[in-house]
């Protein structure tokens, strides 16, 4: 999601080098015109892509106001887990209030993506939509350490990030609701990066969304 032109350049929350979003309901209103909403289309699929089955324990990184979490919780059932981190403080006490008042049982705790608050191999499956684009190429590289350092051996990694449409039409909407340096996204630039960080059989395409592509890559079971 893109920056409003009035979002405060300061917030409290743990310092990076990452944009961090603070408009938790302007948020939520763009991800529902979005179908990103709990249990909505893009976040089915999403959670499908990343394999989330019955009993998993799964980390959504960058969660937001807990959109996907929740959906993944949907999947993983009453003996799973899920877990949701994200810099804005603000996003975690949205998202915590959603979870509460759907009757959802998850945890949502202000992180980093780069430092991420728990102990190696702990995850099956870990998730993120629209945040590695937030990334510098430097702590792209550090996430996916910490991501790879998190999940169990076998576990799985996906990143669903924008692809720009290449329908004229759709382009200049798209423009026009995300932001034009949204558009100079590079999602090819992802599988390499899975690669140095140590993950196998990595995978990447579009998806059903006109604007997500998404790469996958798994932790070998040693």
């Amino acid at each position: 999601m893109h920056r409003m032109h009035n979002e405060p350049k300061t917030r409290n929350g743990p310092e990076t080098s990452g944009l961090t979003l603070h408009w938790a309901p302007q948020y939520d209103f763009f991800s529902g015109l979005m179908g990103m909403g709990v249990n909505r289309p893009n976040s089915r699929m999403v959670i499908e892509l990343a394999k989330v089955k019955p009993g998993d324990k799964v980390l959504d990184v960058g969660c937001g106001t807990g959109n996907l979490t929740l959906t993944a919780k949907s999947f993983a059932g009453i003996s799973g887990a899920v877990y949701g981190i994200d810099a804005a403080p603000e996003m975690i006490e949205a998202a915590r209030k959603k979870a509460k008042r759907a009757g959802y049982d998850a945890v949502f705790e202000v992180g980093l993506v780069e430092k991420i608050p728990f102990p190696d191999a702990t995850f099956d499956v870990v998730v993120s939509r629209l945040v590695i684009h937030h990334l510098p190429d430097d702590l792209k590289r550090k996430a996916f350490a910490e991501i790879f350092r998190v999940l169990k051996p076998g576990g799985h990694f996906l990143v669903a990030d924008f692809r720009p449409p290449t329908n004229p039409i759709l382009s200049h909407v798209t423009s026009a609701i995300v932001g034009q340096h949204m558009m100079q996204t590079d999602v090819s630039i992802i599988p390499s990066l899975f690669s140095a960080a140590g993950f196998v059989e990595i995978r990447s395409g579009p998806t059903q969304s006109a604007i997500l592509a998404y790469v996958s890559g798994k932790k070998l079971v040693q």
